[in-house]
């Protein structure tokens, strides 16, 4: 099965994700979006963290290329989160600066390549940021970001079975 988990920010989303897996074996958790510098301790933090919580069974892969890491997955994989994968893209392509349709053309070409990877994994949990209940500044690249991240939810979300929607630690399943 897989489920779309979406929330705010510390919603309780990967927790919960986390848990839809308490039982499975061989889970491969993806950490997508490590900064193209590699130089966020935040990240590093983030990812420790995360790591603590899980099975030591699991296996962790940190990369923005979701295609390659479904396909070398031997299970379930957990992607924790959408949004830093799409903030890598974004910086990876220096796409922050200019309002363009090469942003929209970027983020629809490798937004292909994750959806048809993800219709053949199986059992998939993806977290996300639902952006329509966050604050978004108003210049470009906050509204750039919001609505990049809206269509990768909307083209995610109708190709999982389920999703979740996380607030204050509590599940509505939509």
């Amino acid at each position: 099965m897989r489920v779309m988990v979406t929330g705010g920010v510390r919603s309780g989303k990967s927790r919960h994700a986390e848990g839809l897996f308490d039982a499975a074996a061989n889970v491969t958790y993806v950490a997508p979006g490590r900064p193209a510098d590699g130089t966020d301790a935040d990240w590093d933090m983030r990812v420790a963290s995360h790591q603590e919580r899980r099975p030591q069974h699991w296996t962790t892969v940190e990369t923005a290329d979701l295609p390659a890491a479904f396909a070398e997955a031997h299970g379930p994989v957990l992607v924790d989160c959408l949004g830093t994968w799409l903030v890598a893209l974004l910086d990876g392509a220096g796409l922050w600066d200019e309002p363009s349709d090469a942003v929209h053309n970027a983020v629809a070409e490798r937004l292909d390549g994750l959806c048809t990877a993800l219709r053949n994994i199986p059992d998939a949990v993806v977290v996300t940021n639902e952006v329509g209940l966050g604050v978004v500044p108003a210049h470009y690249s906050g509204v750039l970001f919001r609505d990049a991240l809206g269509t990768v939810n909307q083209r995610v979300g109708a190709i999982c079975d389920e999703v979740h929607l996380v607030i204050a630690g509590r599940v509505l399943r939509l």
